[in-house]
């Protein structure tokens, strides 16, 4: 299973603001599509964290914009799990344009493991945490 996971897509008009560029909020859901399709990758979509009433919840989001994507950009978003603790996991992101790999964005995205009951931590199970290579570092 990869330690990193690349998940690709082209800009669309609806992923772009005013100014014509992306939008801050499709890196977001961008963010969150690489990850979910990590996850399952790696055994555990989210039908398996529905099996077992717990799964993943966003603490935080860091997002360093350092160049514009624009309308028809292929994109490419690299994701891995910098470090698992006992409830949390910071998983990191780089985005860059495929046609000259520039890098578009760095980011990171803290995630809290919670039982979907309660909506309390839980410690993530050792069938989780051992299905993902941590690699712990902030850029590739």
């Amino acid at each position: 299973m990869p330690a990193v996971w690349e998940w690709k897509h082209v800009v669309v008009e609806s992923d772009l603001d005013d100014l014509r560029h992306v939008n801050n909020i499709s890196y977001l859901k961008w963010m969150q599509s690489a990850a979910v399709e990590h996850s399952a990758i790696q055994g555990w979509p989210a039908t398996a964290y529905h099996t077992l009433g717990s799964g993943w919840v966003v603490r935080s989001h860091f997002i360093e914009y350092l160049l514009p994507a624009r309308l028809g950009d292929e994109i490419v978003i690299r994701t891995w799990i910098a470090d698992m603790k006992k409830v949390t996991s910071l998983r990191r992101f780089q985005i860059m344009r495929a046609r000259d790999n520039a890098v578009l964005a760095k980011s990171a995205t803290d995630w809290a493991f919670i039982d979907y009951r309660t909506g309390m931590p839980k410690r993530i199970p050792t069938e989780i945490s051992q299905s993902f290579e941590l690699l712990a570092t902030e850029t590739l």
